[in-house]
């Protein structure tokens, strides 16, 4: 492998009234990875590569060390063959079935992906610092990098192009006519009203989409920090427009939230590790000398948030989404920039550091995920390990292979197989494993412990004896020692069937508890964000008597339309669309009239949310996306994952020469192949 060191820029401050002839569109100048790699094949010289920096774009220098540019086609990532089972990757599917108004529509989607050469081999102590080491230079004055408007034929892949799909090669022009087809219907009034109201909520950074703000309710004259652009909240927005074929905001957003994550961020003077990305951010309009302006991005890390609390999440959303980019789109160029790729590892880095934790799930303070304020969820809350499961496995689809990559790679194969069973094993409960729990033996001290958690009996609360199905199961919200979450919460249970973090047994019984508690879970407006409220002196106590998350509301209850698409997605994945079709006609028929709020109140959801954001963006969002992944199942099908059985092989624990009990990976096998 070649390795290139130079000194390259990591931040840029363009003038904004100079973008059409500031042409500065990729990493450190670049016009593309691939021209770069084609001039360094001819002995070109790297002083000629778009390093023409001119019209007002000014650079901070540091010092920056890449390695390998590589591309898909080169050795760097070998195309080989997987059954279509492995990794949920490369396969064509042919289906023939009813949308609205048009009928036997065959449709043929193909699966645009490049699969990548994946190392499975096993260490028992990985160092994820071997890879490349990374210096960014940030301050509170850089700001992000300029993003071009992107023609419409501008790196995308041609129509004559053909894409090499596991044994097929299947011409891009067939995704194209599939999208086109998927439009037919005609939308109603509802969704017209819903995309004029996603538009209008657009918000642009000189003069490019680069996202949607979190509400936009021109009644609200307090908008607090809902006229920002929050990175969890634009992923329903992202895939509704991507889904639409309108890919340019994705992208922009994408690039431009990838250079704030450089940015200098401090908390009492203290700042975090490198890699984290922001909450949000904000278009602000900066005066300038001769009665001029530019704009910038001001990002919020979560120094002045409510409670100060740290957006965990945030790099978690950027990588499925990246992800979801590619997919849909079938342009994978984004994934394979330098900076594209060195952002992914650094939040990699960040979130596999060696620590003092002893499980694989991920150790996080409270109000780090979609549930922003206390509220009981620190340690290991559910949301946070789906979420991280999913990105590991996207992560693991679009890093490059190469010398640089291959000690992460496997660091990830190890985190997720480790995390695989350790949720799997431990937070899944149902009859059988309540009844288990409640005949638990305590203070057991051997490696052969069956209650390895000292999980007391006590802790089984009455409502859930009474309320959980005799068929149907979930996974509890949080596992710590002595301590288990029995709350269900519906983002974390919904993404484990999404990202096949629980087993094909365990998903299909989860949507079955959907069902079977339909009342309690969806009521009159879908989804409760978790199940059951904190009520009395529970709520003072764990949530600090805050007064927005009263029992039933916002957090501590409430129902959020947002989840529809993420129910969707499940529920199109274990073929139980009917359940999805039920909910989104239930929400279809309030959502408009109700003015699309953020959140509802009350035990089933009949009131609209006593604090809640009128015209809220993702309500929006999420509700036109459900509408078109229920239309559209083979586009859904590139969003999920299905069962990796080459995970199930994978055993960190390494100790079958030792007299300690070996993880029971036969026990977790059985439960796969029932």
């Amino acid at each position: 492998m070649n390795t290139l060191t130079f000194l390259g820029y990591s931040t840029m401050k363009p003038m904004c009234r100079n973008l059409p002839s500031c042409r500065c569109s990729a990493f450190f100048g670049f016009s593309s990875v691939k021209r770069f790699h084609s001039l360094a094949n001819r002995g070109g010289d790297s002083s000629k590569l778009c390093l023409n920096f001119e019209h007002n774009c000014q650079f901070q220098a540091s010092r920056f060390r890449v390695l390998g540019f590589k591309r898909a086609a080169d050795d760097t990532h070998k195309i080989f063959r997987v059954p279509i089972w492995s990794f949920g990757q490369s396969r064509v599917v042919s289906r023939s079935y009813s949308v609205g108004a048009y009928r036997d529509v065959s449709i043929i989607a193909s699966v645009a992906s490049k699969v990548r050469t994946l190392s499975t081999s096993v260490e028992t102590r990985v160092n994820e610092n071997n890879f490349e080491r990374i210096y960014v230079q940030g301050g509170i004055n850089v700001r992000p990098l300029v993003v071009e408007r992107i023609d419409k034929d501008e790196n995308i892949v041609g129509v004559e192009d053909r894409i090499e799909a596991g044994d097929e090669k299947v011409s891009q022009q067939s995704l194209n006519e599939a999208e086109a087809l998927s439009l037919k219907r005609e939308e109603n009034d509802i969704e017209k009203e819903a995309w004029k109201l996603l538009r209008d909520a657009v918000v642009t950074y000189c003069g490019s989409p680069v996202g949607t703000m979190a509400a936009n309710d021109p009644n609200d004259k307090l908008p607090l920090n809902y006229d920002q652009v929050f990175i969890r909240d634009f992923v329903p927005s992202a895939l509704a427009f991507l889904l639409k074929g309108e890919g340019e905001i994705v992208r922009n957003f994408l690039l431009h939230t990838l250079q704030l994550q450089s940015w200098e961020k401090t908390v009492d003077c203290y700042s975090p590790g490198q890699g984290l990305m922001p909450a949000s951010f904000k278009v602000r309009t900066v005066p300038l000398d001769e009665n001029k302006s530019e704009e910038v991005l001001d990002p919020d890390f979560g120094e002045s948030a409510i409670g100060r609390v740290a957006p965990v999440d945030s790099g978690l959303w950027w990588i499925i989404l990246l992800r979801a980019y590619g997919k849909i789109t079938g342009d994978y160029t984004l994934q394979e920039r330098v900076d594209v790729q060195t952002g992914l590892k650094m939040i990699l880095n960040l979130c596999l550091t060696d620590g003092f934790d002893m499980f694989p799930s991920l150790l996080v303070t409270d109000g780090s995920c979609m549930i922003d304020r206390r509220m009981g969820i620190h340690g290991h809350p559910l949301e946070i390990q789906a979420l991280f499961y999913s990105a590991l496995r996207c992560s693991r689809e679009m890093l490059a292979v190469n010398d640089g990559s291959k000690n992460l790679v496997r660091a990830i194969n190890n985190r997720l197989s480790a995390l695989s069973f350790h949720i799997r094993e431990y937070y899944w409960v149902d009859m059988k494993k309540i009844n288990e729990i409640y005949r638990y033996k305590t203070e057991e001290y051997s490696t052969d412990a069956i209650n390895k958690f000292n999980i007391y009996p006590e802790q089984i609360p009455s409502w859930l004896m009474d309320w959980i199905p005799e068929e149907g199961g979930y996974l509890i919200g949080n596992l710590q020692p002595a301590h288990m979450d029995f709350r269900f919460f519906m983002l974390g249970n919904l993404w484990s069937i999404v990202s096949s973090l629980g087993t094909p047994k365990q998903n299909a019984a989860i949507l079955n508890m959907i069902e079977a508690k339909w009342d309690d879970l969806v009521g009159h407006m879908p989804l409760k964000i978790c199940y059951p409220a904190l009520e009395y002196e529970e709520w003072r106590i764990t949530t600090g008597s805050d007064p927005k998350n009263t029992p039933w509301s916002y957090h501590n209850g409430g129902s959020w339309p947002t989840l529809l698409w993420q129910f969707t997605l499940a529920c199109v994945k274990m073929g139980r669309s009917d359940l999805a079709q039920k909910a989104v006609a239930l929400a279809e028929k309030r959502l408009p009239h109700d003015h699309w709020p953020e959140y509802y109140d009350t035990r089933t959801g009949k009131f609209i949310g006593k604090q809640s954001r009128l015209y809220q963006t993702w309500t929006i969002a999420g509700f036109l996306a459900s509408k078109m992944l229920l239309e559209n199942p083979e586009m859904a099908s590139l969003l999920f994952w299905e069962e990796d059985y080459e995970l199930l092989e994978i055993c960190v624990c390494a100790l079958s020469k030792s007299g300690r009990k070996k993880c029971s990976r036969v026990a977790a096998r059985s439960q796969i192949l029932v």
